[in-house]
């Protein structure tokens, strides 16, 4: 069972809040052999950014999309633009040693801006809204926390996050089982799927070309060439050289990379217009991230309703009823909400790797892969894609920092690895009752 068809109607968007309140015309598919310079497998924010980037350096690209632009986790996902990557710059610092933490979280201050940036030059509206709240749901990681917005203003002159006691963070989230946290006032968040329309339209009037309903069945390298050929159903595309930008489907098209990346589901629901009450909850209009194991994640879109995610499983298929999955997480934090309406409710799959560091690299020759944001992927994946474009223009010294990040393989065979980590995250979420 593809990934890319277990939970989904074909070709189309998932029932989002974010699909009801963006458009962009469709897409022509392959229908014929063309041939380019770089192909580049997959619409989300990884081949949208690659793609913008080389036609900015005069590079040909063509990028296929199994289904719609901006259908997969791109698309679908909570909308934060946050800082860093998942593993903390203290742990960085400890894995990787302080040049290199130094070297990534320049690059991670880099996504925002670049993101920031090239919405303002191409006129893209994604309805940002600067502040991520870090709650924390137990008296004892206030004070890890805390030194960890001093670390931040100390060694890298990161003054926007700043922290918040029990009495200060009310002020930011009206919800119960906080004890204080952080602020972030250098991340916000955003519509993640007008995000990627923008892309895909600067993209295009720069040269690329994007065609949907174009699944990629098969990669293979012309025998005396050095030439790849990237087979659809209905066509083909000849090129130098190929980006695998799927992240978590790549099940089927690349087992090296199944092997570092794990796919998981998480769910979103959206509420009814709440009116007041909305600013109630969330009086500073920011996002909010919490300490859970199974992170709870939230903010308010359209002025008056609440977006929550919560919720995760690892097996291929969502559950047959997302709303009352992610409601339970969302009246743990809001019973002010048990009377209300869910309008939107729907299911998207990430991808992690075993370490929460993002892949990238060459994969074969001339064939090269980026993914496993591991939750982070908003910022993360712009900056990723633009690291492969300006490798494959000349400039490697993106591509050269990201590529030495350790990353190793999940144990265990592909089929039997999501049991293997459902075990695992199981036992882990049983943290958040302690």
């Amino acid at each position: 069972m593809k990934l890319l068809y277990a939970n989904d109607q074909p070709g189309e968007h998932a029932p989002s809040w974010y699909a009801a309140t963006s458009s962009i015309a469709a897409l022509p598919s392959l229908e014929t052999h063309l041939q380019t310079e770089v192909c580049i497998v997959g619409a989300g924010f990884t081949g949208l950014a690659a793609a913008l980037e080389l036609r900015s350096q005069g590079i040909e690209c063509v990028v296929l999309e199994a289904h719609r632009v901006g259908w997969g986790a791109s698309g679908r996902n909570g909308g934060q633009l946050g800082t860093g990557f998942n593993m903390d710059q203290q742990e960085l610092e400890a894995l990787l040693g302080q040049s290199m933490a130094h070297s990534l979280w320049d690059i991670s201050e880099q996504a925002k801006r670049w993101i920031l940036e090239n919405t303002k030059r191409h006129n893209i509206d994604i309805d940002y809204q600067p502040g991520i709240v870090y709650a924390q749901h137990r008296k004892r990681f206030l004070a890890p926390l805390h030194n960890y917005c001093s670390h931040l203003k100390q060694h890298y002159g990161y003054e926007d996050m700043s922290p918040l006691g029990a009495d200060d963070i009310r002020a930011h989230v009206n919800g119960q089982g906080y004890f204080g946290g952080a602020v972030d006032r250098g991340a916000g968040h955003i519509h993640p799927l007008k995000l990627c329309h923008g892309l895909a339209k600067a993209a295009m009037e720069n040269g690329a070309t994007i065609l949907e309903k174009s699944e990629v069945l098969q990669i293979h390298r012309r025998p005396g060439s050095q030439m790849q050929r990237v087979v659809t159903a209905t066509g083909s595309v000849l090129c130098e050289r190929v980006v695998v930008a799927t992240n978590g489907y790549v099940d089927a098209l690349d087992e090296r990379m199944h092997k570092r990346m794990m796919p998981i589901n998480n769910f979103i629901v959206v509420t009814e217009p709440l009116g007041e009450l909305a600013e109630e909850l969330l009086p500073e209009n920011e996002a909010v991230a919490d300490s859970r194991f199974v992170v709870n994640y939230y903010r308010r879109v359209a002025g008056d309703r609440i977006l929550f995610g919560g919720g995760e499983n690892y097996s291929y298929r969502f559950p047959q009823h997302i709303a009352p999955l992610v409601r339970k997480a969302m009246l743990g934090v809001f019973p002010s909400l048990g009377d209300t309406r869910v309008d939107y409710a729907w299911g998207g799959t990430l991808a992690i790797t075993r370490n929460r560091l993002p892949f990238i690299g060459e994969i074969s020759p001339q064939r090269y892969a980026a993914g496993g944001y591991s939750g982070h992927g908003v910022a993360l994946a712009c900056i990723y894609g633009k690291a492969l474009a300006d490798h494959m223009a000349g400039n490697s010294e993106l591509f050269d920092v990201l590529s030495q990040l350790p990353n190793t393989a999940f144990p265990g065979g592909v089929r039997s690895r999501p049991a293997l980590l459902a075990m695992a995250m199981t036992g882990y979420s049983w943290l958040d009752k302690w």
